[in-house]
């Protein structure tokens, strides 16, 4: 199986599960605990969760969570107002926020799947809105968000500013202005079912679950395993991080070569490379993944697979319910080859062929 779709989830990387092995296996004490092995292993949580710091902003707290969709909705929950945000962003931000039941905007976007600085500002002072969600790098096309700008015009209307920067972190640098920030372990190679909200000192969220407030604000007794998981992950994208970027953009330039006469969805630039989200026109992509069972890609979000519905997102950038549906989203990073990734999309490639000659 050749996999391809790093959107989706990243291969746990072989230093995270080496410090997540000590913590399954040999040691298994409550970190919140106060007896010699519970400090012990409260120490290894401590430890994890300034190595997760270390690719955040100065000036703020890391409170582990279940996820990024548990840290979304502690945010968005958290603050009292409405939200102003936009089109593109994950389920996690906008299903919230339409559940919420506040007076809420949701921001048109242009072809890239770009929201304009100044209209956030608008809608901010129009609805006196306190707090704007913005993703970093969406999931779906790899659109970078002018997360600076928007932060930049609305700080001084005085809305707070959260950020999904889950596609993003670890990859790009995540901009100064942010208040909260909501990232996840297994997007950066890192162990499934752990994630964090950063807060940035002095902003107060109500909580979002009760019990024994071991988080400061949140409850929930944490692994150990998963938090050293994730903050091996963190340290390890840390020291690759440029390394990694010329391999997903090596990789991109490739792909986008072997795909030469396929459509891109989203912007040529400002975006993040490992994510090559392209449509042909009349492709069926359920049976094109019949037909390639041996490649794992996605026909979009791995999130909403299986609704029947095309992509919000892909619709936000104007695209016809034929062809969101006629694309398909190639995602790649530090474990793919440059082989296996020629040999996958030229298989792709074929199997697309087939079918307009079977038409």
């Amino acid at each position: 199986m050749t996999y391809l779709d790093y959107q989706a989830t990243t291969p746990l990387a072989p230093e995270a599960f080496d410090a997540m092995l000590p913590w399954l296996r040999d040691q298994h004490a409550n970190p919140h605990s106060p007896h010699r092995a519970g400090r012990a292993a409260k120490a290894a949580v401590e430890v994890a969760r300034a190595q997760v710091a270390a690719l955040l902003p100065a000036g703020g707290r890391v409170m582990f969570t279940s996820g990024a969709t548990e840290a979304l909705n502690w945010a968005i929950k958290g603050v009292g107002g409405a939200t102003v945000t936009q089109a593109t962003e994950h389920a996690a931000v906008l299903d919230t926020v339409a559940a919420s039941g506040r007076a809420n905007v949701v921001l048109p976007v242009d072809r890239g799947g770009r929201v304009a600085p100044d209209a956030v500002a608008t809608a901010v002072q129009e609805t006196g809105a306190g707090l704007v969600a913005v993703m970093l790098v969406n999931n779906e096309i790899g659109t970078i968000q002018p997360v600076a700008e928007i932060g930049a015009a609305v700080k001084p209307l005085g809305a707070l500013l959260l950020c999904d920067a889950v596609q993003g972190y670890g990859r790009i640098a995540i901009p100064e202005v942010c208040d909260m920030i909501a990232i996840s372990a297994h997007k950066i190679y890192g162990p499934k079912g752990i994630g964090a909200l950063w807060v940035r000192d002095g902003v107060s969220l109500t909580p979002l679950l009760h019990g024994g407030d071991q988080e400061g604000g949140r409850s929930g007794t944490l692994s150990p395993a998963l938090c050293a998981g994730f903050g091996a992950a963190a340290a390890l994208a840390k020291t690759r991080m440029a390394e990694d970027a010329a391999q997903a953009a090596r990789l991109f330039d490739l792909a986008r070569a072997r795909l030469s006469g396929w459509t891109l969805n989203g912007p040529d630039e400002q975006r993040w490379p490992g994510n090559l989200s392209v449509r042909r026109d009349g492709l069926d992509v359920a049976r094109l993944m019949s037909d390639v069972r041996d490649v794992a890609f996605s026909a979009g979000s791995a999130c909403a697979s299986g609704s029947g519905r095309t992509s919000h997102v892909l619709r936000a950038i104007g695209l016809s319910d034929a062809q969101a549906r006629a694309t398909i989203r190639v995602g790649f990073g530090r474990y793919t080859t440059e082989d296996e990734l020629v040999a996958a999309l030229d298989r792709l490639a074929a199997a697309a062929d087939a079918q307009k000659v079977a038409a």
